[in-house]
């Protein structure tokens, strides 16, 4: 089950559970579309995959399975954004 978590990893802006600026990657890397798609260029930073809308839970799924609360702050150098769009920018996510 996605754990759903509460904020962009780089920018900290908050994502809550019904956001639709919420993106992930296979990996449940969580980022703001913004961060995602503009400053990454759709390249996962961490593991240089694509990102996707993260999916929205139901309200009444959520009572029985709540979003985590548990923030991830890990903000990536401009040298590993860079890094990661060298390998994989340009290049279909099926070919990666």
């Amino acid at each position: 089950m996605l754990e759903l978590r509460p904020n962009c990893e780089h920018c900290r802006k908050e994502l809550l559970p019904d956001s639709a600026e919420a993106m992930i990657c296979s990996f449940e890397c969580t980022y703001c579309r913004d961060c995602a798609l503009e400053r990454f260029e759709n390249v996962c930073p961490s593991c240089g995959g694509n990102f996707q809308p993260r999916p929205i839970r139901p309200q009444t799924a959520l009572e029985r399975y709540p979003s985590s609360q548990k923030e991830v702050y890990a903000p990536k150098s401009q040298e590993q954004v860079d890094k990661m769009k060298k390998l994989y920018g340009g290049v279909p996510p099926t070919e990666r």
